[in-house]
This record gives C-alpha cells, structure tokens and sequence, in this order.
C-alpha cells in the first residue's frame, strides 16, 4: 500500500509524441546525448538525459485507459503549450556544443537584465527546447 507520494521510487519525466521513432531517438541521444534505456516495437522508447527522463511515443487514438485522449504531436511550432527545459550551468557555452552537433536556434542566447541567459530550438516533431542559466547581475 502507498502512504507517501513523492517518495524515493517516484520518478517524473516528460512524454514526447513523436512522428518518426528513429529521427526522434538518433536527435535525442546523438545531438543531446541521451542514452537510450528502454523500447518497445517501433512505437516507444525511454531515455535519460542529465537526472530526467524522456519518453517518445508514436500518436495514437483513445484507449481503454485514457478514452476520448488521441496523443499527437505538435501541429505547429509557434503555438507551445509545453516545453522541455535544460537549467545548464552554462548557457553561451552549451549553445556553442549543440550548435556544432546540428542543432539549430531560434536566435543566439540572450542575456536578460535578471541575468537569466536563455536561448531555444525545436525538436525534429516541433517541440520547445530551451537552454538557461542564471548569472545574476554583480552588485
């Protein structure tokens, strides 16, 4: 019987509907290098990146346990209702490695007056990736 939740056993995680399994795995572990845990068939795969994980699912209709849920993905990019994000400790020198794997942003990263630096790209399905540090002001 669970009496606690959170507890130690409890992990949380993002799911990701992808289009095609392949690209979506071979972006995830080869240009943010992800390690692949876990698939099944052609339609799932786990993989841990830093202390998270992140769980590609092929869309699909309602189920028994979810009816009236179809899963798809993002239909367009400029409209964002989720995203997943990367607190780095370094934000300028995290760009310049993903940008030299293939990864292309939306802009440069830009240094906020809160001293936030910040920059964002896209997934192979469309969904928001974004990259921040916080360097507060000195002062």
């Amino acid at each position: 019987m669970v009496d606690t939740f959170p507890s130690d056993e409890v992990t949380v995680g993002q799911l990701l509907v992808v289009r095609d399994m392949a690209r979506s795995k071979a972006f995830y572990c080869n240009v943010l290098g992800a390690t692949l845990a876990m698939e099944y068939l052609d339609a799932y795969a786990q993989v841990r990146l830093a202390n998270g994980v992140i769980h590609l699912v092929l869309g699909g209709g309602p189920t028994a346990d979810k009816p009236n849920v179809t899963f798809a993905a993002p239909e367009h990019p400029n409209l964002v209702s989720a995203e997943v994000h990367f607190f780095v400790q370094d934000c300028i020198g995290t760009y310049e490695l993903l940008k030299s794997r293939g990864l292309e942003f939306l802009t440069p990263p830009v240094v906020r007056p809160s001293g936030e630096v910040r920059c964002f790209a896209f997934d192979p399905d469309g969904h928001l990736l974004e990259f921040s540090a916080f360097n507060p002001p000195e002062g």
